[in-house]
């Protein structure tokens, strides 16, 4: 009974003791420490001295209870939670299968309507040139919406950007013909609205300046970009004597020019004045030369990058001097101002290599041009004027 009851106490004899009782209680009463007076072993009983030495056994047994409830019930739990587990993981394994075959029927469903899809818009492909039909009729309209989304996303922006315009299918190359004309409509109708009276008038002087003029001098693309303005010169920049002696006449330009004599062509600064019926050649509070616009027989000018103008005048009357040779920084602007202003878009010549102009009845002047590195103006040992014009600069 000593065995059975304090077996716990010691390793050796938990849980179970599988040699003699008296081994076992030997072996358990070296474990307690007791002393060798202090107990006697008998055949089948143990003798103990002290009640103290019980009382001690007695207590270890009472602690050791515990421990051992504590061990039982861990490993009690830790069995139960085990069992919980496998439960656990078995359906999860169960689950996962399931959801796994699930996944891969809806894959091989996917698969198998993909196929169809691909196999119907092959044929549809092959057929896209007939009529529509059925075996073609999604196909087309996948192209067409498809067409319309990157048309959408790549539209020109100008109405001078004629190259961007995407490349229809043939389905759809009727309806981009007529989409093209309505967009360009659309942006046509969109700048013409927002264009302002000035710009207006200012496209307007333009186009008659490319009308004279593209195509035939050389600094014409280069002035393009260049607006026009409304004068040169100011009011308050022309001498209150001319004001008074055209004040009859509506000033509508002024620009200031280097005239060149007749004879000698000795350079002289000018004012040119444009009024609603003539010319002025001013020189600060004098009138040079006044020249009425019927009386305006030609404009000539060369091909190149110089910038003289000689303007032909008739001889109807005799106060009337001869031609006028001048050089205008302004070339464009001045002439397209004139021609509108004299109603004379017909009268300006660009002419190659050499001008004639009248100095007096009878006897005729000689305008040579020739290009070189600098510009220059100035009278040749031949008795001509001669003008050296630089090369345009070709992009």
């Amino acid at each position: 009974d000593f065995l059975k009851r304090y077996k716990p106490l010691c390793p050796a004899t938990w849980p179970h003791w599988r040699g003699l009782p008296a081994d076992g209680v030997e072996l358990l009463v070296q474990h307690l420490g007791y002393l060798p007076d202090e107990y006697r072993m008998g055949r089948t009983k143990i003798f103990i001295r002290h009640p103290r030495t019980l009382y001690a056994t007695e207590d270890a047994y009472e602690r050791c209870k515990h421990e051992l409830a504590t061990q039982l019930q861990a490993k009690y739990k830790g069995y139960k939670a085990k069992g919980e587990f496998r439960k656990q993981k078995e359906a999860a394994t169960k689950i996962e299968t399931c959801w796994r075959g699930a996944q891969a029927r809806k894959e091989k469903e996917k698969r198998a309507w993909a196929v169809k899809v691909i196999k119907k818009f092959i044929k549809a492909y092959m057929n896209r040139g007939q009529l529509k039909t059925t075996d073609n009729s999604e196909y087309l309209a996948f192209v067409r919406q498809s067409y319309l989304n990157r048309l959408k996303n790549s539209l020109p922006k100008t109405v001078l950007d004629k190259t961007t315009w995407l490349t229809p299918p043939a389905v759809m190359t009727e309806a981009s013909g007529l989409l093209r004309k309505i967009h360009y409509r659309l942006m046509v109708r969109k700048y013409v609205r927002g264009v302002t009276p000035q710009r207006k008038a200012q496209l307007q002087l333009k186009v008659v300046t490319s009308s004279i003029f593209k195509g035939k001098k050389e600094s014409y693309p280069k002035s393009i970009p260049q607006p026009f303005v409304d004068t040169r010169i100011s009011d308050q920049d022309i001498n209150m004597r001319i004001l008074s002696i055209i004040r009859n006449e509506h000033i509508k330009y002024s620009v200031p020019v280097i005239k060149y004599d007749r004879n000698g062509f000795k350079p002289r600064p000018r004012q040119l004045i444009l009024t609603q019926a003539a010319a002025y050649m001013a020189e600060e509070a004098k009138i040079k030369q006044r020249v009425v616009y019927s009386s305006l027989k030609g404009i000539s000018v060369s091909n190149l990058t110089d910038g003289i103008i000689i303007i032909h005048v008739t001889r109807e009357d005799p106060k009337q001097k001869g031609d006028l040779v001048f050089q205008c920084d302004h070339l464009f602007e001045f002439l397209t101002k004139l021609s509108v202003i004299a109603k004379k878009e017909n009268v300006v010549k660009v002419v190659q290599g050499s001008i004639k102009f009248e100095i007096q009845p009878g006897k005729e002047g000689m305008v040579d041009f020739s290009t070189g590195q600098e510009p220059m103006v100035y009278k040749a040992k031949n008795g001509h004027l001669m003008v050296v014009a630089t090369r345009a600069r070709t992009r």
